[in-house]
């Protein structure tokens, strides 16, 4: 396929990577260190990354990525994610379930309380005793600390104008509409600061909105929490996709009401990815299937404007989109998001490894695909 290097070595083949490689991030708050743990192993296997686009913790992970050289891009993750685990204490006293459910239950708690640092903390005052109009009115916590934070993993300068494209989406408040601040932007690059990155991240009601050009957003996760549908529609050549998915779509009924809250939102959040996947690969088959009816054409017929306008609509590149799926334990609950402790942190970012792996053991099905310019999607959790 024009434009492919052979990059990686796997257990099976060597797969080789088309002109973009993409990174995909959705937004989970504290699960965020999953998709880490998979960066990290994607760079030990040397799999260069092209474009990465995030939505809320997705956006601060593609930040650090976007924002350093790949290698150190690695060290700054580590560091971000040891500081924003540094505030909660690990109150296990074994590895079986119920010691691990009850730190789950004791490090969310402990976030929502007195917050997460280098992230955010709770205001002086609730918002109803707040003055109107102020950040402290329209949010519980102050997220301030994450501009020092930000300031400190990115380099901005690398970022607009480094090798890998970054986008990440918000929501604006008053008109409602989905927006993509992007370093590539074909309509007009913009230059990104930590503002940015916070107002892809601003969840209400935890976080205030955020102020860019006389316009206020919120957490892009509000309307898609996974940027995988700006990614494809602004595809120019063969692509590779890591779509980083937090939240499963799949899971067990719920038995008690603690699962509830859990299954919901993995529905909620996991049901976009899904919907974007089958949309995009359904409308691929249905251009295909054109493009078979545009070559029986007779000559005459193939420079008719409307002819040509038809075949310019349905030229499509081929992607392939590995879908990384986060496992959920059984201790974990719907807080688990929230829940920032320094043990759970290093079984998402160990898990992120796993799947990468996971992925590279059929590295010889990803290849063929990728070699014969087909497009596919794959769904590789660590089970399989």
């Amino acid at each position: 396929m024009p434009g492919t290097q052979d990059a990686l070595d796997t257990q099976s083949a060597a797969v080789p990577l088309p002109e973009t490689v993409a990174l995909v991030l959705q937004g989970g708050g504290a699960l965020g260190s999953y998709q880490a743990g998979v960066f990290s192993e994607l760079v030990r296997q040397n799999v260069r990354i092209d474009w990465v686009a995030g939505i809320s913790i997705g956006a601060i992970n593609a930040a650090i990525i976007a924002g350093n050289e790949p290698h150190l891009a690695c060290t700054r993750l580590r560091e971000f994610w040891e500081l924003v685990t540094s505030g909660t204490f690990d109150f296990m006293l074994g590895d079986a379930d119920y010691w691990r459910e009850m730190n789950h239950y004791a490090g969310a708690a402990m976030a929502a309380t007195v917050g997460v640092p280098g992230f955010f903390r709770p205001h002086m005052l609730p918002p109803t005793f707040a003055w109107p109009g102020t950040p402290a009115a329209v949010s519980m916590y102050d997220t301030t600390p994450m501009i020092e934070t930000l300031n400190r993993f990115v380099d901005w300068d690398r970022l607009n104008n480094g090798p890998v494209r970054f986008s990440v989406g918000a929501v604006n408040v008053e008109s409602g509409n989905f927006y993509y601040f992007d370093t590539k932007d074909p309509h007009g690059p913009q230059t990104i600061d930590a503002r940015h990155i916070m107002a892809s991240g601003a969840l209400p009601p935890g976080f205030a909105p955020v102020e860019i050009n006389g316009k206020h957003y919120w957490d892009g996760g509000l309307v898609s929490n996974t940027p995988l549908a700006y990614v494809l529609d602004n595809q120019t050549s063969d692509m590779l996709a890591f779509q980083i998915d937090l939240f499963p779509a799949r899971g067990e009924l719920p038995t008690k009401f603690a699962d509830v809250m859990s299954r919901e939102k993995d529905i909620r959040y996991s049901s976009r990815t899904r919907q974007v996947t089958d949309y995009y690969l359904k409308l691929r088959k249905e251009h295909e299937a054109l493009r078979k009816v545009l070559a029986m054409l007779p000559p005459d017929m193939c420079s008719d404007p409307n002819v040509e306008r038809v075949r310019a609509l349905v030229e499509d590149n081929a992607v392939n989109i590995v879908h990384l799926i986060y496992n959920v334990q059984r201790w974990e609950s719907g807080m688990r998001d929230f829940e920032f402790s320094r043990g759970t942190m290093d079984m998402h970012w160990e898990q992120g490894i796993e799947a990468v792996q996971a992925v590279m053991k059929r590295g010889d099905l990803l290849a063929q695909n990728i070699m014969d310019g087909k497009t596919a999607a794959f769904d590789l959790a660590p089970h399989g």
